[in-house]
């Protein structure tokens, strides 16, 4: 499944266990050697009456991350459609907490698309996040959306070398848990935005990204508090509600194909 463009595999491990995530995730998100992909989620039921399924995700190095926007929408997608829920309002528990799916369905008994409440955001100051003497760090904007994001805002998007700076950024002293990094240019009438993905390197869409790079131009006084982020994958419209500090990520979800793969054995 993808969420404009962010593709990952999805198991139910309630059907099927996955003893060595970390590894399936390497390799079966190997383009031309295995499935492909930006990583492995998987959905499981959750034992705690204060969420009605589990989110795990493993990027393509094996890394496990905290949070991901469009995973989780694809699940809301998941498990609507295969009827394991007929609620339109789905609580989700990831590695960051409880988030809540909200549905939209189709007269057609499809999900059209999934607004997820990613909860409120923790800023911090990027100076506070500035190296020493002789380490230059871009100025930008540190946002946490339960996983960590360093937003640079730029002139031309698209002449940032993305592969190269994301690659220096992600893995900089500064960040020690390393970084996703968002590239962003304000436009008229949204933000265009391209990233660097930790763990996973450059990736079409980031949910949790898009969130994050929102924020910081709200925050920055580039932009209001409701945009549309518009990243190589697709748009995805990102609110930070006034009432309750959250944001709220809304957008489709889309199943490309089911099928069957062998577990990793030792030494592949």
């Amino acid at each position: 499944m993808h969420g404009v463009g962010n593709d990952y595999i999805f198991v139910d491990t309630t059907q099927f266990p996955i003893p060595d995530p970390e590894k399936a995730a390497i390799v079966w998100s190997r383009p031309h050697m295995g499935v492909g992909s930006d990583g492995l989620v998987l959905i499981g039921r959750s034992s705690v009456p204060e969420a009605d399924f589990t989110m795990r995700i493993f990027n393509a190095d094996g890394s496990e991350g905290m949070m991901c926007g469009n995973a989780s929408r694809c699940i809301g997608k998941y498990v609507y459609e295969r009827g394991l829920t007929r609620l339109t309002a789905v609580r989700l528990l990831t590695a960051s907490g409880v988030k809540t799916l909200q549905l939209t369905v189709g007269a057609d008994g499809l999900v059209e698309s999934v607004a997820v409440d990613m909860s409120a955001p923790e800023l911090e100051r990027a100076d506070q996040y500035r190296p020493g003497d002789g380490e230059g760090l871009p100025e930008g904007v540190f946002v946490s959306m339960g996983n960590p994001h360093y937003v640079v805002f730029v002139d031309d998007v698209e002449a940032v070398d993305v592969a190269a700076r994301g690659a220096l950024l992600e893995r900089h002293a500064c960040f020690p848990d390393r970084c996703n990094i968002e590239f962003a240019q304000v436009l008229l009438g949204g933000i265009r935005m391209r990233v660097w993905e930790r763990g996973s390197g450059i990736t079409l869409a980031c949910g949790t990204g898009a969130c994050a790079t929102a924020v910081a131009a709200a925050v920055s006084g580039r932009c209001g508090r409701s945009t549309d982020v518009v990243m190589d994958g697709g748009t995805l419209h990102v609110e930070w509600r006034q009432s309750d500090g959250h944001v709220v990520l809304t957008g489709p979800a889309t199943i490309v194909y089911e099928g069957d793969i062998d577990l990793p054995h030792s030494g592949d």
